[in-house]
């Protein structure tokens, strides 16, 4: 079909998710065909480099016929079954298996959605049930941070953090409440990193002070912030808060629906970190993006509780769709199988950080930062004091269009710049997505110096 219809279609009957409809009705979607690798094509035949691989998501990159097979084979045999009224089938099992083994520490156990915003609407439900369970009704109140995200449904956005969200719908609901974030770039003033991070995360000390221990459930955060900017958190931050969780005893649900399965180069961020979590809600890369699914994986303490309470009055329709668990299964194997782990931690991540540091030094980039294979960089209109382009001149959508125009997908967060590039990019397609940012900021530092 040629653009303009599509345009017209879409126009008049899709609604896009976080979308000014206005704005896009002017401008008409930009309409993807098919995607290999790490490029996708759209509808006029341009290559696009994805280097956020979809939403964090196409971990394996496009065109794994080994996943479309595993659904193929799956949806011949058995395309649908729910897991309620004590049933199951063997891709979930497989599946809650294989988690199993390779989850940190004592996270054994896992409770299958559809998504990451469903794995967090079921954490809200998990850990107040375990309270209550232990006869702690009154432990309600989750803490979260400030411009975190953990999904768009009522319950996954109140734990999120970003205040958009909450002004539409009467968002948070009660008994959730943020501390700050870590975002030295943005808040760090003249503080050394290390000595923010601490000053930062004493923060969940006095929250815990304020509201009562005996009221807190627990604590939720993502080991690096992606859709708030991918705010990496100083080195400091994390020994501190994981001391504070422990010398109160309240859960520490760490969310990696973006951070897990090889993004950091181990399976978790929280191995890289150390982090020791209760929950690990996780979706995206489990399957590559190939088909939904998501979960909570839940330690022995909590689930020791929850399997001894009677039912737990709680699931979706399509918690461990056997297709996705196959698809999963499959997934995890390559990645086994191809050593995209080993890949990862010793050549492309190192390869891409030497490169993307480099980018600091560009007159209109304020920080370059990276952690794995997720990066941002900030743009700046001071470098010596970290200081922001005004606000009508829009200078991280100036960068965002400029790019799709050089052939590269990066996500504009306010004038941050952030990419999460599939885990199997080579080095010469790193050299590619380089090259074509330095074009990017060059013509976004030309355009807003005509402003």
């Amino acid at each position: 079909m040629k653009l303009k219809s599509l345009q017209q279609q879409d126009r008049d009957h899709h609604l896009h998710p976080f979308t000014d409809h206005l704005q896009l009705s002017e401008k008409g979607t930009r309409v993807i065909t098919k995607g290999k690798g790490v490029y996708i094509w759209d509808s006029e035949g341009h290559q696009i480099l994805d280097a956020m691989s979809g939403l964090w998501c196409v971990n394996l990159g496009y065109g794994r016929e080994e996943l479309t097979q595993a659904a193929y084979k799956q949806m011949q045999e058995l395309p649908y079954y729910n897991n309620f009224f004590q049933c199951t089938h063997p891709p979930a099992i497989e599946l809650s298996s294989k988690l199993g083994a390779i989850s940190p520490a004592d996270l054994n156990h896992v409770f299958f959605t559809g998504s990451g915003s469903e794995a967090n609407d079921t954490v809200v439900r998990m850990v107040r049930h375990y309270w209550q369970l232990l006869g702690q009704p009154e432990k309600q109140i989750i803490l979260s941070r400030k411009n975190a995200y953990h999904g768009s449904t009522v319950a996954a956005a109140s734990l999120g953090g970003m205040s958009g969200m909450h002004e539409q719908g009467g968002l948070p609901i009660p008994n959730i409440h943020h501390i700050s974030q870590p975002y030295w770039f943005e808040e760090g003033g003249d503080n050394d990193p290390d000595a923010f991070g601490l000053e930062v995360a004493q923060e969940l000390e006095h929250a815990i002070n304020h509201y009562g221990v005996d009221n807190i459930a627990g604590f939720i955060a993502e080991p690096i912030q992606g859709a708030g900017g991918v705010i990496i958190p100083p080195e400091s931050y994390w020994p501190a808060i994981q001391n504070i969780i422990d010398e109160h005893k309240i859960l520490l649900i760490v969310d990696e629906v973006i951070t897990g399965f090889g993004r950091l180069g181990q399976w978790f961020a929280t191995d890289v970190y150390q982090i020791r979590p209760d929950l690990i809600p996780f979706a995206k890369g489990v399957t590559s993006g190939y088909l939904p699914l998501g979960g909570v994986l839940v330690n022995d303490k909590v689930t020791d509780v929850i399997s001894k309470g009677g039912e737990f009055v709680h699931g979706f329709t399509y918690s461990g769709h056997p297709a996705a668990c196959a698809v999963a299964l499959e997934n995890l194997e390559i990645i086994e199988r191809e050593n995209i782990l080993e890949l990862v931690k010793n050549k492309t991540a190192p390869y891409l950080e030497e490169r993307w540091k480099k980018l600091s030094d560009h007159p209109l980039i304020g920080e370059a930062r990276i952690k794995g294979l997720v990066a941002a960089i900030e743009i700046s209109n001071n470098k010596e004091t970290r200081g922001r382009f005004s606000s009508d001149i829009s200078a991280g959508s100036i960068c965002r269009d400029i790019a799709i125009s050089n052939g590269l997908v990066m996500r504009a967060v306010g004038d941050t710049m952030i990419i999460a590039p599939p885990l199997i990019i080579s080095e010469s397609e790193i050299d590619e997505l380089i090259d074509k940012t330095t074009k990017t900021l060059d013509e976004t530092n030309r355009h807003i110096s005509s402003l």
